[in-house]
């Protein structure tokens, strides 16, 4: 199995898709900075032009920034991603990252349902099926990268369609450094759970950037420490929930099933009680 450390000795490229904003573009460009080629994969426009423009800029002499137009929820532009990218050179890190967030109910907005999973699971299951066999076949150093979210593990009620595609993404991950790890392959798998970050995704709703949020730049500085230590799970915090308080929350969701509590048992007003004072303890 492969390391960071062992990727970045042995070059490459990094492909980031999201990566025109947010966390995907503080990612591109740590990856950048630590000497790597980078690939921008996103929707068509401005904002996809801007950033390779922007990072490009920032980045050390002889570092190149691609940007390659990508709707990760169509078939053929995944491939054709993945035929483009691997004319310019081997892939060092994939990082499986652009999602969307839409309000969903369990018996309502199918479209929403459809829309979502497409994007936040299908979408990152294709660039698994595009590029996997064939950074196994280059035989070289390499990581894959997928975005989860704390919702896709403690599941918390509000919108039933994203907490599924991120518990999709929970599994596939698993499985894919599991399949990785017998295959022998020197690549490995690593879930990216960011905490609260204030990103373009959450700025429509809230205008400024809460005080218990953390920057898109600092998220990043966590994962990639995380992720040079080996860690498969990489659950950042944030200015409001330390470690220890996540780690609480997602043994408590665990207890609902060895406990046989009722379902999302942190939120019934039979357990109030009793999960504050299992968080605190």
């Amino acid at each position: 199995m492969g390391t960071y450390h062992d990727t970045l000795v042995a070059g490459g490229l990094a492909v980031v898709t999201g990566g025109a904003s947010g966390v995907g573009y503080a990612a591109a460009a740590r990856f950048a900075q630590a000497g790597l080629d980078v690939v921008i994969a996103d929707l068509p426009g401005d904002a996809l032009d801007k950033a390779v423009a922007e990072l490009q800029s920032k980045s050390p002499g002889g570092v190149m920034v691609h940007g390659i137009p990508t709707d990760i929820s169509r078939d053929e532009d995944v491939e054709a991603l993945a035929d483009k990218v691997f004319q310019i050179g081997p892939v060092a890190v994939l990082m499986n990252n652009a999602g969307i967030g839409l309000p969903t109910r369990t018996w309502d907005g199918m479209d929403n349902w459809r829309r979502t999973l497409e994007v936040n699971f299908f979408g990152v299951l294709r660039g698994v099926h595009a590029f996997v066999p064939r950074m196994i076949e280059a035989g070289r150093p390499a990581v894959v990268v997928n975005t989860g979210s704390k919702q896709g593990i403690t599941t918390p009620p509000g919108n039933p369609g994203y907490n599924v595609s991120k518990a999709g993404m929970k599994v596939l991950t698993e499985q894919l450094a599991h399949e990785l790890r017998q295959a022998g392959a020197p690549i490995s798998a690593h879930l990216f759970v960011p905490g609260f970050t204030y990103t373009g995704m959450i700025a429509p709703h809230v205008p400024q950037k809460p005080a218990s949020a953390w920057s898109s730049e600092e998220t990043v500085d966590h994962f990639l420490e995380k992720l040079e230590r080996g860690d498969f799970y990489i659950l950042c915090p944030d200015n409001d929930v330390d470690e220890a308080r996540d780690r609480r929350r997602i043994e408590w969701a665990l207890g609902d099933i060895t406990q046989n509590r009722p379902a999302l048992s942190r939120w019934h007003p039979d357990y109030t009680e009793a999960f504050g004072e299992f968080e605190k303890s």
